[in-house]
């Protein structure tokens, strides 16, 4: 009890701080955290929150939650170990989408905003999400700059012609802005494609928890960072859920994160376009592990 009445007036003031700011007068919205219905959801642990994260492929003046999503990844965190799992489906994959038929699973964005999103991945992996959060890379890369930057262990050098020609080395290596959203996005030049690109952008996530997780107990820390997102977002949650929020992700242990990707076969639709054809039974099987405490044991 003396937590919640903490955390609210705590959220009273970052209202207030808000609209007192010199600059409070309303910027682009870069970002979006939507709480969403989860009537027909399956049950999970009451310890465990699920957050889906988009990144948005939408070009500048487009509706960036009614855009085809990037990067899928499924976040559960565990509130009371502080362990957390991130399941990454690749966005080829070929998907039933509630009311639209057969398609792209990225394509429920564009069709039905974040509520379908999270509808769609919820259906594949058998949890539903009860946040979607959706970035631009602008502000994501922003994110990361703001951060200070982040570090990864990158498992294979690669490169790319276009977003990153001198490409990553192998190892350990300190990612930028610019780069930290290069790394995500780069998908060509991969051996196994979306199914690389996906694993690089747990690799990334990774680094982002870490870094807040590293610098959570600095005076003001979370709360400029609670009042930068504000600034920038669309959402219909409360001061006092925003925050809250934010401390769980801070709180979460760096070395409990496990990370997989739903794996698939390729394929191609009746239009012609290459697919991914995601084994649901595996995807089936992580949502059955996450579903009890937000942990991975394997992937299956």
């Amino acid at each position: 009890m003396l937590r919640l009445a903490k955390l609210t007036a705590l959220a009273v003031v970052l209202a207030a701080v808000t609209l007192a700011l010199p600059d409070s007068s309303p910027r682009s919205t870069e970002i979006a955290l939507v709480k969403i219905d989860q009537a027909n959801a399956a049950a999970i642990d009451q310890d465990v929150i699920s957050i889906l994260a988009v990144g948005s492929d939408a070009r500048p003046g487009e509706d960036f939650i009614h855009s085809r999503g990037d990067a899928l990844q499924l976040v559960t965190i565990n509130t009371k170990t502080h362990a957390a799992s991130i399941i990454g489906v690749p966005r080829d994959s070929w998907v039933d989408i509630p009311g639209h038929g057969n398609d792209k699973i990225n394509a429920s964005l564009y069709y039905g905003g974040p509520q379908l999103m999270g509808q769609t991945i919820g259906n594949l992996i058998g949890v539903q999400p009860k946040y979607v959060f959706v970035t631009r890379f602008k502000w994501f890369s922003a994110m990361v700059g703001w951060l200070g930057g982040i570090d990864i262990r990158n498992p294979t050098a690669f490169s790319d012609e276009y977003l990153k020609p001198k490409g990553f080395k192998a190892g350990r290596i300190h990612l930028n802005g610019y780069d930290a959203m290069a790394y995500s996005r780069i998908r060509h030049s991969l051996p196994a494609g979306d199914f690389d690109r996906s694993a690089h952008q747990e690799v990334v996530l990774k680094g982002i928890q870490a870094k807040v997780h590293a610098n959570a107990a600095k005076p003001g820390f979370i709360e400029h960072g609670v009042l930068d997102a504000m600034s920038h977002m669309y959402t219909n949650l409360p001061p006092a859920e925003l925050f809250r929020l934010a401390q769980v992700m801070a709180q979460v242990d760096p070395g409990k994160v496990r990370s997989c990707v739903v794996q698939g076969g390729i394929g191609v639709s009746s239009g012609g376009a290459s697919i991914v054809l995601p084994y649901a039974s595996q995807a089936r099987d992580m949502g059955d592990q996450i579903r009890k405490d937000g942990t991975l044991s394997h992937c299956g």
